[in-house]
């Protein structure tokens, strides 16, 4: 008679969706740590993938540069490296100069709590909305948020 053996683990389910923890976006399980601008693996790679056929265009086509400068700005806005605060300032600086928007000199001193729409919400409109238009709209929120966080 053999010794009775341990309870077999139960079988691994998919891992539970995260939220990264930059702009909250709740997504895929993680595959990978968060990079050093605060953003989760599977935000980073969702942002890669959603921008990828513009900055294809980018290198013949100036709308089309400009439309990825703006996603680019506006994804370090909601993704700022929590090891350089100063980096916060100069990229919200940049969104808003971007933007043409008057310049918020001083963002807010804590990151906003909660973001209007993230790059997830972009990626799941484009089949419906044109990605310069969700792009243009992503910024202006993320500008916004900022700003609201400066105020209260």
């Amino acid at each position: 008679m053999s010794a009775p053996r341990p309870a077999t683990p139960p079988a691994t389910t998919a891992a539970e969706p995260a939220a990264c923890p930059g702009c909250g976006a709740v997504l895929a399980p993680p595959t990978g740590r968060s990079g050093a601008d605060g953003a989760a693996a599977a935000c980073r790679r969702l942002f890669e993938e959603t921008t990828r056929g513009l900055r294809e265009e980018a290198a013949g086509d100036a709308r089309a540069a400009a439309t990825v400068a703006l996603a680019d700005t506006a994804y370090a806005a909601q993704h700022p490296d929590p090891d350089d605060p100063a980096a916060v300032h100069a990229v919200v600086d940049t969104l808003v100069r971007r933007l043409d928007d008057d310049p918020n000199p001083d963002p807010a001193p804590h990151r906003p709590t909660v973001w209007q729409m993230t790059t997830a919400d972009v990626a799941a409109d484009l089949d419906v909305v044109g990605l310069e238009a969700l792009v243009d709209t992503w910024a202006r929120t993320v500008a916004e948020d900022w700003s609201r966080a400066a105020r209260s």
